[in-house]
């Protein structure tokens, strides 16, 4: 069954697993410890450090493991944040970026503080002067992804760096989609990462934090890892971890070649073959080994669950895929479509006969799921047109509310509009989204007694 989802979990890579089987037997010893076990277990552990810190591109000791990539993620943002409280506690972040940054944002917010989202442009990418123009003179850190964990787009990082070291701001870089790809460009000042998004083990997480950099551990102190990962370190983790990133990193070069076209192979076929489809993010500055793209009336749970039944482990974005009404924060900040949404994250190693069976098998299941949703063929013939229309959507989910829209379309004549009525969040963003594909207008959102009413103009 080909495993699709890398960019959530990579599989265990072989080099990862012999690593953890030795260090489990040499390695479970305190390695703060001077006896014979604990002295190997210390050999262990700062040869990992070392290796780990090699393939980041930075020095051993400015690099701790902690006990996933969250957890780096909050540490360095609470320590930078607490290290600089004197220069301000204004906080500067992309609008994509992952919920672990996001949720340390709000927590700051909760705490007195505040933050700022940089807007992206529809590819996914800041652009930097955008970034740039957001710090300030309170500004106590910036944070940036290096690549896209939804859409693979890659963050313009060296030049956002370069611009934050004028402004003398830190930047904190979560690199855990890219690190396993190569080293972060740039002066960044902090970088975190998560193991299990490269083929180690999961529960082990990189803090890497520059010297000179203003830092203040948070919470009760603790003796180890420099006293900004707490606890006793996993150690047959960390071994493992480190092995597989430098394994991964020798496979790196060719793998992304040979990936990078399978997956410009699947943008193309999916865009031919399916239709009413947006594939999104940056077609060029991305991941080599994912590609995000979205369907026009599709229910994204139904469509990945007919996909598992045909043997293929894809993810998304959409919130039809999830427990929460909200669309995906970062598909809602590229303004693209987000229903019907498949994300792939092709693992090292992948099959090309994979990737053509996932191709043959995608257009049929899209049309099963259009067919059963009572999703419009073709455009229908117009009868006898009337001034506008309502539509009351009120109550449906995504896709229904553009569903419904694309059937009454062409009962309007060119210039009148159709108005939508919906209480799904997803409307807000599927609506325009669907405009800009059929190229209509899209009015804007009016306020309703329930939900909100959104207006198209027909321009064709």
């Amino acid at each position: 069954m080909p495993y699709f989802d890398t960019a959530s979990a990579a599989p265990l890579h072989p080099v990862a697993r012999q690593a953890l089987l030795a260090a489990l037997d040499e390695g479970w010893a305190d390695p703060a410890r001077l006896y014979r076990e604990g002295r190997r277990a210390r050999l262990l552990l700062d040869a990992a450090r070392e290796a780990a810190a090699e393939a980041v591109g930075c020095r051993p000791d400015e690099l701790v493991f902690t006990s996933s990539g969250t957890a780096a993620v909050h540490a360095g943002i609470a320590g930078a944040l607490s290290g600089r409280r004197r220069v301000g506690r204004h906080l500067v972040l992309s609008a994509v970026e992952h919920s672990s940054v996001l949720h340390s944002a709000a927590a700051h917010e909760a705490a007195g503080g505040s933050f700022t989202d940089v807007p992206v442009e529809r590819s996914g990418a800041v652009d930097p002067a955008a970034y740039a123009g957001a710090l300030r003179a309170d500004t106590a850190l910036a944070c940036l992804q290096s690549a896209n964990h939804e859409v693979g787009t890659e963050q313009p990082v060296a030049e956002v760096a370069a611009l934050c070291a004028e402004a003398g701001v830190p930047l904190l870089v979560d690199a855990a989609q890219s690190l396993g790809w190569g080293p972060v460009a740039g002066r960044w000042s902090l970088l975190t990462a998560s193991a299990h998004k490269w083929g180690g083990p999961a529960g082990v997480g990189l803090l890497a934090v520059r010297k000179g950099v203003r830092f203040a551990p948070q919470g009760p102190a603790g003796e180890r890892e420099s006293g900004r990962a707490p606890g006793f370190e996993n150690l047959p983790a960390i071994v493992a971890a480190a092995a597989s990133l430098r394994a991964v990193r020798e496979e790196a070069a060719a793998e992304a070649v040979r990936l990078r076209a399978l997956v410009g192979r699947i943008r193309s076929v999916v865009a031919e073959r399916v239709g009413d489809v947006e594939v999104v993010g940056d077609p060029e500055r991305r991941l080599p080994h994912l590609v995000t793209f979205s369907c026009l009336y599709v229910d994204g749970e139904t469509l990945l669950h007919e996909l598992d039944r045909h043997g293929f482990s894809v993810s998304s974005g959409s919130s039809c895929t999830s427990s929460t009404l909200e669309p995906s924060h970062v598909l809602k900040a590229m303004g693209v479509l987000s229903e019907g949404n498949v994300r792939v994250s092709l693992p090292m190693g992948t099959a090309e006969a994979d990737v053509d069976r996932f191709l043959d098998v995608l257009p049929g299941l899209v049309a099963e799921v259009r067919e059963r949703l009572g999703a419009p063929v073709s455009a229908p013939p117009s009868p006898a047109p009337v001034a506008s229309l309502v539509v009351d959507a009120l109550g449906r989910r995504c896709p229904i509310p553009v569903i419904e829209l694309a059937k009454v379309i062409g009962e309007v004549p060119v210039g009148a509009t159709v108005t939508v009525l919906a209480d799904d969040e997803a409307a807000r963003l599927d609506i325009p989204a669907w405009c800009e594909m059929r190229e209509q207008e899209y009015v804007g959102e009016e306020p309703a007694d329930r939900g909100s009413a959104y207006v198209v103009r027909r321009l064709s």
